[in-house]
């Protein structure tokens, strides 16, 4: 009789006894560096961004955000890293939508992670998408690259930054849209897709806003078009799509960060507080400002519905781009 009022004790202080011990993970929390993985070349605006931020957030979070580079296979590599490390709140990730999203959607990229692998605690950046040309490009506007690329079929060099990233999907898009085709050339992440850009490797790049924004004074490129609805606040005087005729390509880059499932609670908790506040930072907002990138923080489940309704929009262009190869 004995035994079995031990055991019912038990039985019902067990998750009592969880409960108390998550608190208590959450109240320590954390007790060492933070790494905080970006799948992206150092340089490039994901990477820019994340850095901001976490030298933000170290300062409430009381150990150090130390930001490394884990980069190769389109994000794929770092974005693996991230999803499959111990869910205790000591590897984070910072991941680029839709880069991530394709990634899981294409069976041939053999993900070792689904949406479902994940966590996603905060959004920091919604990037509106631009084609641009180094500065002494025959191309001054839209119209001038549509033309050629009807007369040259399959020779003008288009970069991205990535294997059915958002850019490249951006391209599958104005392909479709204005009946041509562009030799497709992927790079891994904006600083090489500048860098080959200005050094003639390419004829026109498909970026963000936040890839060249801060470039423009001094440095001689010209942005063709923004891929959004309204005009970006840091380039206002370059045209939309739908200005241009192509009300239907909208493309973005959301970067945010994300972690392995199962990261307890009280822990993702205080993760998600701790950063909401950093990207609500005057501090935060003025130094993306400055880098030509547009905040818009999400927490928790709104995160998590932007990500997930991103996914359904994507699989149409995910089977254009089968048709493609």
């Amino acid at each position: 009789m004995i035994v079995r009022l031990l055991f019912s004790m038990l039985i019902v202080a067990g998750p009592l006894w969880g409960a108390s011990l998550a608190g208590a993970q959450a109240v320590n929390y954390p007790t060492k560096p933070i790494i905080l993985q970006v799948p992206w070349p150092a340089g490039g605006s994901t990477d820019v961004g994340a850095r901001i931020v976490a030298a933000i957030a170290e300062k409430k979070m009381g150990q150090p955000i130390v930001v490394t580079n884990r980069v190769g296979a389109g994000s794929q590599i770092g974005l693996t890293e991230t999803a499959r490390a111990k869910p205790d709140g000591y590897t984070l990730g910072f991941a680029s939508l839709p880069a991530l999203n394709t990634i899981v959607l294409d069976p041939e990229r053999k993900a070792l992670f689904d949406l479902n692998s994940l966590v996603f605690i905060t959004n920091q950046v919604i990037d509106p998408g631009i084609i641009w040309a180094k500065g002494d490009s025959p191309y001054k506007t839209l119209k001038d690259l549509l033309e050629d690329a009807r007369k040259r079929p399959g020779e003008i060099r288009a970069a991205t930054t990535g294997i059915l990233g958002d850019d490249h999907l951006a391209i599958l898009m104005l392909e479709q849209a204005a009946k041509v085709k562009f030799r497709i050339v992927h790079f891994d992440g904006g600083a090489q897709v500048f860098t080959a850009a200005l050094g003639g490797q390419v004829d026109v790049a498909f970026g963000n806003v936040g890839d060249i924004g801060t470039k423009l004074k001094g440095t001689p490129l010209r942005i063709l078009m923004v891929m959004d609805p309204q005009r970006s606040k840091f380039v206002p005087d370059v045209p939309t799509t739908a200005e241009l005729g192509f009300p239907g390509i909208i493309s973005s880059s959301s970067r945010g960060m994300f972690g392995p499932a199962g990261i307890p609670d009280p822990i993702l908790k205080k993760i998600q507080e701790v950063f909401l506040e950093a990207m609500k930072n005057p501090e935060h907002v003025d130094k993306m400002d400055k880098a030509a990138l547009a905040v818009r923080p999400l927490v928790g489940e709104e995160y998590k519905k932007y990500v997930y309704d991103l996914h359904q929009r994507i699989i149409p262009l995910m089977e254009t781009a089968r048709k493609s190869q």
